[in-house]
């Protein structure tokens, strides 16, 4: 358990890094292994989260969703998920993205 946890706080950082009001450069950074999304209903915010989300039913289904919604044209030039932030970061937070 120990080992995991430099991650879980570097991921922590980055995504408190992608949701601050900072610079446009902190946006273009992304680590490797991480990918960003645009999540939120009217106002739209940044997560940066890591890639084996992508392998966990629960956030498959929201991309089945996003597909759904957007096709593969997203409207913020990256993958745009249509769902609360609160129920995303929720989910993040149970699947230990956060």
């Amino acid at each position: 358990m120990a080992i995991l946890m430099p991650r879980i706080i570097q991921a922590k950082q980055i995504l408190r890094r992608s949701l601050s009001n900072g610079s446009s450069n902190t946006y273009a950074v992304i680590p490797k292994g991480y990918f960003a999304v645009y999540v939120g209903e009217q106002e739209k915010k940044r997560f940066v989260v890591p890639i084996s989300l992508l392998s966990q039913p629960e956030f498959q289904e929201l991309l089945c969703q996003a597909e759904e919604e957007y096709g593969y044209n997203h409207p913020m030039g990256g993958l745009t998920i249509p769902c609360s932030k609160e129920t995303f970061t929720d989910l993040a937070s149970h699947l230990g993205a956060l």
